[in-house]
């Protein structure tokens, strides 16, 4: 069997629960959402009651075991397999974790529907054989290096991104900046809108979304700080906004700060930390990436 093709949920039926619709258990012990229930109940063996097909309105007895399947069954959303390079940080049957280089696109989208860090994790799939699916469960920039973990089924997607921005899932960066904050640890609490008649770029905006990014300069080098950010939430751009917005735009930023390529092709962000609690076991886990030779080299000047 190919690995992720039989990956299921098993839960065995307690005393109290007898009686209880296969629904509610779904939703309520299991945690799945109605787009999922509604994604696997028209599989064959989507959910079965002691290996038995079973439908979401039948009532269940203590004793009973449940299983549900999560892995894609049809394959039919993976992206175009294109060959490329995947650095793979960790990975199970459930999830990808990869330190994405700089300069590739996560998602396929207008202009570039082939060679993106998606097809690219499809391509390795399949010179594998693997029946997995392709699920970031959060977002970096083009620009932005650094650890990204994607989901192998909707399953867990939907479970690390009820993770988000909690204890549960935490974010921490690097990033070199142009000036040194002052003071050189704080909290910016600044919320982010659209610039108008702009389909990218970004402000601090008091009409935008609620924004706040933790941050401390771990070092000073030649007018330019080396920065550890946390995210508080999720807002595009939110770290090159609110680091501009302090006036230390980060180096390379050539929507938000000043442009230099022969300093550096890009902004100099890099996701550098990555904590979550696995979302089928539940185990905490934790991930470094070390500081890309471009951000090493600025500080090293």
């Amino acid at each position: 069997m190919r690995e992720n093709e039989g990956r299921r949920l098993t839960l065995t039926v307690a005393a109290a629960w007898d009686g209880e619709k296969i629904d509610t258990l779904l939703r309520r012990e299991l945690g799945l959402s109605g787009t999922v229930i509604k994604r696997i109940k028209w599989l064959e063996d989507g959910i079965l009651l002691d290996g038995v097909r079973a439908i979401t309105g039948q009532r269940v007895r203590a004793g009973q075991t449940l299983t549900v399947r999560v892995a894609d069954p049809a394959q039919t959303e993976l992206p175009t397999p294109t060959p490329g390079p995947v650095d793979v940080v960790y990975e199970d049957g459930d999830l990808l974790v990869v330190n994405k280089a700089p300069g590739v696109q996560v998602h396929p989208g207008p202009g570039n529907g082939t060679d993106t860090l998606c097809n690219h994790i499809a391509w390795l799939y399949r010179q594998r054989g693997e029946c997995s699916g392709v699920h970031p469960a959060h977002r970096l920039d083009r620009g932005t290096s650094g650890l990204l973990v994607v989901a192998k089924h909707p399953v867990a997607q939907e479970k690390l991104k009820g993770q988000l921005h909690t204890e549960g899932f935490r974010r921490i960066y690097l990033a070199v900046c142009d000036g040194v904050p002052k003071p050189r640890q704080g909290r910016v609490y600044a919320p982010i809108g659209r610039v108008p008649d702009s389909l990218v770029e970004r402000r601090v905006d008091p009409a935008g979304q609620q924004a706040a990014t933790r941050y401390r300069a771990l070092e000073t080098v030649g007018g330019r700080a080396l920065l550890e950010l946390e995210l508080e939430t999720g807002r595009t751009h939110q770290i090159r906004v609110h680091m501009a917005h302090l006036g230390c735009p980060l180096t390379g930023d050539f929507l938000y700060g000043r442009e230099d390529k022969s300093l550096i092709g890009r902004p100099a962000l890099h996701s550098a930390e990555l904590f979550l609690t696995h979302p089928i076991t539940g185990e905490p886990m934790h991930w470094r990436a070390p500081l890309p030779a471009d951000m090493a080299k600025l500080m090293a000047e």
